[in-house]
């Protein structure tokens, strides 16, 4: 039998949907979390076995996660899928049609036009006319199309009881994070996990030049819960929260679902990422 979460809605620890494709459901898992032949051939002709290097990566979660006081998490992605059904490639379509309505096609570049994510098209017009009435009416219909897509946005598997015994051990938690905090605080509610971050949220402003990768919404967090960047660790999905995360001074630790994410981050010079929270949830219920 598979456990699943029932929706988006949270009503009472862990509501839980029982189906019957556990087959299906634990192949893909296998799938998901085996190491590829490749990486057991590098394993094997450097030397290290798999075993070790699960060994090594739980002690490197360890000392990531014993020295974190606060934890500060980046929103669409380590803790759920916010576009998972609600398209980000047509809610971007959509604001540049809004734009060429308008009469301001031209305002974006071929590739800005073609990028199919919204931030992208919404950072190309702020740049061009920061401040103005038209970024404003633009970034309300982004928070709008964000608020829509958080009633069927997918949990990240094993966040919600990640953070819930993180909570538990007594670590702080904040949110940092490019999307709106009004859709951080939906989603947060219908999970029932409000109480594990709030006041600390800390999204988009109408101060758009400061979203990551500049580190603004991490220093807010680190100055609100009175935490030196020492003590605190960032998890993100991104080479952005990477680099805020670097620029604040905060340990970093990269959340990949695949094996593409996971390569970017390393590319950007992440020292530890993990393609599941479940070994992170073992380390914590281990303490």
């Amino acid at each position: 039998m598979v456990r699943r979460p029932l929706g988006n809605h949270h009503h009472g620890p862990d509501t839980l949907l029982v189906t019957s494709d556990a087959t299906t459901q634990t192949e893909t898992a296998l799938t998901e979390t085996a190491p590829t032949e490749t990486a057991l051939t590098e394993a094997t002709q450097t030397g290290t076995t798999q075993t070790e290097q699960t060994a090594n990566e739980i002690d490197r979660l360890r000392d990531l996660t014993g020295a974190a006081r606060v934890v500060l998490w980046d929103f669409d992605g380590p803790i759920c899928r916010l576009f998972a059904r609600h398209r980000a490639e047509r809610v971007a379509a959509e604001l540049v049609d809004w734009l060429a309505g308008r009469g301001l096609h031209n305002l974006l570049s071929d590739s800005e036009r073609d990028s199919l994510d919204p931030h992208v098209v919404l950072r190309a017009v702020d740049r061009r006319h920061p401040g103005s009435d038209l970024v404003a009416e633009l970034e309300e219909r982004l928070t709008q199309e964000e608020l829509r897509a958080a009633g069927s946005a997918l949990p990240t598997p094993y966040a919600d009881p990640l953070i819930r015994t993180w909570t538990a051990v007594g670590s702080r938690l904040a949110i940092t994070t490019n999307n709106s905090p009004r859709v951080v605080r939906a989603y947060l509610r219908g999970r029932g996990l409000t109480a594990c971050f709030a006041p600390h949220i800390y999204g988009r402003t109408t101060d758009l030049h400061l979203l990551k990768p500049d580190p603004h919404c991490l220093n807010r967090a680190l100055a609100a819960t009175g935490s030196a960047p020492s003590a605190a660790l960032m998890i993100g999905d991104s080479p952005s929260d990477l680099a805020a995360a670097n620029d604040a001074g905060v340990p970093f630790l990269g959340y990949a679902r695949n094996e593409r994410k996971g390569k970017v981050l390393r590319e950007a010079g992440a020292g530890c990422v993990v393609a599941s929270l479940e070994p992170l949830l073992r380390v914590l219920r281990g303490r």
